[in-house]
């Protein structure tokens, strides 16, 4: 029987801590008039620490300019990122837009006209 495997703690934490510091970076630092009111949702990172997609909502403006602002800026991201965490390597960034709440919110409203029914 095969085990599904899991992330190990230490990733979990890097990429828990990621998130963190990018909430409080992303507001502060980011001037782009392109970009929304962003929420960040999840980030996965690679198992070599090489990579990082960070998924994010958008609550107000679009979501393909504030993905493309974003990734505009993610170098810039990195290099803040890189001055608060103290590891060996700091992960690329990659955003992208998770439709996920989204869809819930639709999914809430077919669920609400049903029952109206």
């Amino acid at each position: 029987m095969r085990h599904k495997k899991k992330a190990p703690a230490r990733g979990v934490r890097v990429a828990e801590q990621i998130q963190k510091d990018l909430a409080e970076i992303i507001p502060r630092e980011l001037r782009d008039p392109r970009l929304g009111f962003v929420t960040l949702t999840e980030v996965q990172l690679t198992p070599d620490y090489a990579y990082a997609t960070v998924y994010f909502s958008v609550l107000t403006g679009s979501a393909e300019e504030s993905e493309q602002a974003l990734n505009d800026s993610a170098g810039y991201l990195r290099n803040l990122i890189f001055k608060k965490l103290h590891i060996h390597t700091v992960p690329t960034l990659r955003f992208k837009h998770d439709q996920s709440v989204e869809r819930g919110a639709e999914m809430s409203q077919l669920i609400d006209r049903a029952l109206k029914r």
